[in-house]
């Protein structure tokens, strides 16, 4: 089983990696960077982000971005 500080390192590679091929990395629509990312995963006690990739016409990863997803409850149904 991994720690949680061995994942974090492995996301942090992964950005980086990313980074350094040009990409664009947003979290919840701002720009940020591999240590930025990381340290918003550390800090979330609850949730967790989404992943959404813009291809180009190639299919190279031209952005990333992370969103935030909050869970929402689902309103109880009446009769």
């Amino acid at each position: 089983m991994r720690t949680d500080e061995a994942a974090y390192r492995e996301l942090y590679a992964e950005l980086e990696n990313y980074e350094k091929k040009g990409v664009d990395i947003q979290i919840n629509g701002y720009q940020a960077s591999p240590l930025q990312i990381v340290t918003a995963y550390m800090a979330k006690e609850e949730g967790t982000y989404m992943r959404d990739y813009v291809m180009d016409q190639e299919g190279n990863i031209e952005s990333l971005a992370f969103t935030d997803i909050k869970e929402y409850t689902q309103a109880e149904i009446t009769p």
